[in-house]
């Protein structure tokens, strides 16, 4: 199924197009000249358009231009009449797909081009998103042997199609687990498409999963495609699973299991065909217990569970990440060359990082700020607070991971002013894993 714009100043032909095209399960609006048609890009996203060369307003070619430079993923079809090929010719030259002589006899021409055309789209998609994403994959970086089984596990499950759980701390690579399973798959070539579950209010969330339909709720001015049906042939990843409501979850388990959902105020049944990886650093075992997480969810998703150690239990690992997170940020900062001693590597190596990898990253980028030249030193390493020159804790007893985590969540709302959105970010966390924390530490 795919979404095509039907351009014509001719009504009788529009309709015929418009109906050929549904027959085949396409999804199709109609625009009665080239300026319309125009707007309707500008609003929507279509697989194909198919346009007429003579219109009012604007014509075929200008369409065509402005089609290009405005959404050039969308491939263009021409319709020309009979004696007028050289246009259509010129037309092709300009990056039109083909083109198609009226009047169109009957349908099985037009259904085949368009076909075509749409293959040829998802073809491109397909690899421009791969492309896309290869060059902005983190790497899965482990040399501890707490990570080998880990490394392992996502291996054998990437050569399969199951449904995969990530469970982890905030901040241990979950997503980057993901895209490890990704890009071992036969879907590698898919999209690979995530939503935190936590980072949406309920209403918006149902609509960024399924998408919706035009005038499902107020400020919905066109039809939407959800990121379930945009995972077409690729990977859907949902992080933060344990943050959905339970009406959600019900509506999230039916997609699962029969692969088929609707959009937000619509009625007809869509399928997507996507690999599943949910990630969540929750206990939903103990969440089924309080009522508040399906188990015929877990069990669907937990088909082929694996948990990621917190960086604590991997300090091996933490050199060399730190070496290739700094190295990244050396790019980003236009710094290339900065690099850690010794002395350095020690302190990093015997933190605690109750925010895991994503903690350590944010370390660096504050120390790779603060140092002038290319070494990282000790004054520029600041483990224990959110603004520069702030003392550490002293305290004769030795603290709790507890401790550690509730002072950062006591920083992090001081340094935003009580914000608690703010900070969730400043924090790498949800906010709604950071009610539950505040609820846990009777902090207000």
């Amino acid at each position: 199924m795919a979404r095509i714009l039907v351009a014509d100043d001719e009504e009788g032909i529009r309709s015929f197009l418009a109906e050929a095209l549904e027959r085949d399960g396409h999804e199709v609006e109609q625009a009665e000249d080239g300026a319309v048609a125009l707007a309707r890009l500008q609003l929507q996203s279509f697989d194909v358009l198919l346009t007429d060369l003579q219109m009012p307003e604007m014509d075929g070619m200008t369409l065509l231009t402005r089609a290009q430079e405005e959404t050039p993923e969308t491939e263009v079809i021409v319709l020309t009449a009979h004696g007028s090929v050289s246009k259509a010719v010129e037309a092709m030259r300009k990056g039109a797909y083909d083109f198609l002589e009226k009047p169109v006899d009957g349908p099985a021409e037009l259904r085949l081009l368009v076909n075509r055309a749409v293959e040829r789209r998802r073809l491109k998609t397909r690899a421009e998103g791969a492309r896309r994403q290869r060059s902005q994959l983190p790497k899965l970086t482990y040399g501890d042997p707490q990570m080998e089984p880990v490394v392992d596990a996502l291996s054998k499950v990437a050569k399969t199609d199951a449904t995969v759980l990530l469970v982890g701390e905030s901040g241990t690579g979950k997503e980057v687990a993901a895209r490890a399973v990704h890009e071992q798959s036969a879907r590698a070539e898919g999209p690979f498409v995530a939503v935190n579950c936590a980072a949406l209010s309920d209403t918006l969330l149902e609509s960024e999963l399924f998408g919706h339909e035009k005038g499902a709720f107020t400020g919905a001015h066109a039809r939407r495609r959800g990121r379930l049906e945009l995972a077409e042939g690729g990977t859907f990843f949902l992080d933060e699973i344990g943050e959905l409501k339970p009406e959600l979850q019900a509506k999230l388990l039916r997609a699962l299991e029969e692969r088929t959902f609707e959009r937000l105020g619509g009625t007809r049944t869509l399928r997507a065909d996507a690999r599943w990886v949910a990630a969540t650093n929750r206990d939903l075992a103990a969440m089924i217990g309080e009522g508040t997480f399906r188990e015929d969810l877990y069990h669907r998703l937990a088909v082929f569970p694996i948990r990621l150690p917190p960086l604590r239990e991997r300090r091996q690992d933490i050199r060399p990440l730190a070496e290739e997170l700094l190295e990244k940020i050396g790019e980003e900062l236009g710094r290339p060359g900065l690099a850690l001693s010794d002395e350095i590597a020690a302190e990093l190596e015997a933190a605690a990082w109750p925010g895991n990898v994503r903690q350590l990253r944010n370390v660096l980028e504050r120390a790779a700020i603060l140092a002038d030249g290319s070494k990282i030193g000790t004054e520029h390493l600041w483990l224990d607070a959110t603004t520069p020159g702030a003392a550490p804790s002293v305290s004769g007893d030795p603290e709790t991971l507890e401790d550690i985590e509730r002072r950062a969540i006591e920083k992090a709302l001081d340094a935003v002013q009580g914000n608690r959105k703010q900070a969730a970010a400043r924090l790498g966390i949800g906010e709604r894993t950071l009610y539950d924390k505040l609820k846990r530490y009777g902090l207000s």
